[in-house]
C-alpha cells in the first residue's frame, strides 16, 4: 500500500508539473501526462488489480491524445486534467474507505467542467451548453454524496426509511451524473453541440469511477432493506435502455446518436446493481459492469476523436461498432453475457430479456454509426487511436474469466 501512496504522489507531482510546462511547451505537458500514468501502472504490477489499472490507463493515455489531435484554449492544462481522472478511476479500485470514495467521484467529475468549455479550431465554446452541463453535475453530486451519508448514517442506526431516501438520491444522483434515463436531459445537448474532443473524455473514462463508488457504498451501507430497493434500480436500468436505443434511432447526427447510445449503455450497466444482494452472482454482474464501461470508453474515445477528423478507417469503425453490438469473441459480447448470466442467474428474467431486446434495437444506429464515420486509412493520431481501441475489443478472443476474479478483488472486505 505504501508504494501505491508514493507512485500517486509522484503521480500527482507530475501532472501539476505539466499542467504548468504547458505555458511554455506542450510536448513537456504531454510528456509529463503519460509519464504519470506509466507509473500508476508500474506501481500495480504486483497486484490482484493490475488488469484493470492496465486498461484504465490505456483508456487514459488514449483520451490524452484525443485531446492533443487540435489545440484549444486550455491545451496542455487538459492533457493533466485527463491524467489526473485516469489516475483517480485506477486507485478507486484499492479503496473500501467511504470518504476517500466520495472525494474520488468528485475529483472525477470536477476536471470535465473545464473541458466542456474548451473548443478547438478557433471555435467559440458553447457556453449555455456548457453551464447546463455544470448545474446537471452540480446536482447529481449533491444528489449523491447526501445520499451516501444517509446510508452510512442509516447503517449504524437501522433506520430503514432515511436508509430509503438515501439510496433513491444515491442512484438519482448516479443516473444524473452518468446520463440515464430519466436524468439524461443534458446529454443529447451537451453531446450534440460542445467540441468533440473534450467530449469523448466526459463521454469515455469518467463513466467508471461513479459506478465503482456506488457499488462500493451500497455494499459497505448495505441492510436487509436493500433486497426490497433493487426493483428501483431495475426499472430506472429499463427505461434508461429504451429511452436510449429508441432516440439513438430516431436521431440524425452522429453526436446525437452516440449521445443516446450512451444513455442506453449506461441503462445496461445500472441494471447490475439490481443483482447487488446475490451474493452468487454480484461478481459476475460487476465484471460485466465493468467490461461495458471499458468498450464505452475505448468506443466513445475513438468515435468522437473521429468526428472531429471526419472519419476514420472503415475496418476499424465497424470493429467498434459490431463491439457496441455485442458480437462474439469481441469485448462487448462478453460485458453483455456476463450481465445476462447474473440476472438470469438472481431470477430477473424478464431484465434480462428486455436487454436482448434493447440490443437487438441498437445494432441498425451503431451500423450506421461506423458507416457515418467510416473514411480512407491514413496515418495520424486518429487511426492510432482507433486501432489501439479495436485492438482491445479483441482481448478478450478468449473468455475472459479471470475479468470475474478482478471483480471480486475490488472488493476485498467489504
Amino acid at each position: 500500500m505504501m508504494v501505491l501512496l508514493l507512485s500517486a504522489l509522484v503521480s500527482l507531482i507530475l501532472i501539476v508539473f505539466g499542467a504548468v510546462c504547458s505555458l511554455k511547451d506542450l510536448r513537456l505537458s504531454l510528456a509529463a501526462s503519460i509519464l504519470a500514468l506509466i507509473i500508476v501502472l508500474v506501481s500495480s504490477i504486483t497486484t490482484q488489480l493490475f488488469p484493470y489499472v492496465l486498461l484504465v490507463v490505456a483508456i487514459g493515455i488514449l483520451t490524452v491524445f484525443s485531446m492533443s489531435i487540435r489545440e484549444n484554449q486550455i491545451s496542455g492544462v487538459d492533457y493533466s486534467l485527463v491524467a489526473l481522472i485516469a489516475l483517480i478511476t485506477a486507485y478507486i479500485a484499492y479503496t473500501n474507505d467511504i470518504s476517500f470514495i466520495l472525494a474520488a467521484f468528485v475529483i472525477a467529475s470536477v476536471p470535465t467542467y473545464a473541458l466542456v468549455f474548451v473548443s478547438t479550431d478557433g471555435a467559440k465554446p458553447h457556453v449555455d451548453v456548457a453551464l447546463k452541463y455544470i448545474v446537471f453535475m452540480v446536482l447529481a453530486t449533491v444528489l449523491f454524496i447526501i445520499g451516501t451519508l444517509f446510508l452510512a448514517y442509516s447503517n449504524s442506526s437501522g433506520n430503514t426509511m432515511l436508509y430509503t431516501l438515501g439510496f433513491v438520491m444515491l442512484i438519482l444522483g448516479l443516473g444524473m451524473e452518468v446520463g440515464c434515463a430519466p436524468m439524461h436531459e443534458w446529454v443529447p445537448d451537451v453531446f450534440s453541440a460542445a467540441d468533440p474532443l473534450p467530449l469523448s473524455v466526459v463521454a469515455s473514462i469518467t463513466k467508471i469511477v461513479p459506478f465503482v463508488a456506488a457499488y462500493k457504498i451500497i455494499l459497505l451501507t448495505a441492510l436487509p432493506q436493500l433486497s426490497k430497493l433493487t426493483i428501483f434500480v431495475a426499472f430506472i436500468a429499463v427505461i434508461s435502455m429504451f429511452t436510449g436505443n429508441i432516440g439513438a434511432l430516431t436521431a440524425k447526427e452522429t453526436g446525437r446518436i452516440l449521445a443516446y447510445s450512451t444513455v442506453a449503455n449506461m441503462g445496461y450497466v445500472i441494471a447490475t446493481l439490481a443483482i447487488v444482494t446475490s451474493k452468487n452472482y454480484l461478481y459476475l454482474a460487476f465484471a460485466g459492469a465493468l467490461l461495458q464501461l471499458i468498450v464505452n470508453a475505448f468506443g466513445k474515445a475513438s468515435f468522437f476523436a473521429s468526428i472531429k477528423t471526419n472519419g476514420c478507417s472503415r475496418p476499424l469503425m465497424y470493429l467498434l461498432a459490431l463491439s457496441f453490438i455485442g458480437l462474439p469473441p469481441l469485448m462487448g459480447f462478453w460485458s453483455k453475457f456476463f450481465i445476462l448470466t447474473s440476472l438470469v442467474g438472481a431470477g430477473l428474467i424478464w431484465l434480462a430479456f428486455l436487454l436482448i431486446v434493447n440490443s437487438a434495437i441498437s445494432i441498425p444506429y451503431y451500423l450506421r454509426i461506423a458507416r457515418n464515420l467510416a473514411g480512407e486509412t491514413f496515418p495520424g493520431k486518429v487511426t492510432a487511436i482507433a486501432l489501439i481501441s479495436s485492438v482491445a475489443m479483441l482481448i478478450t478472443v478468449l473468455p475472459p474469466n479471470w475479468f470475474v476474479s478482478l471483480a471480486k478483488a475490488f472488493f476485498g472486505g467489504v
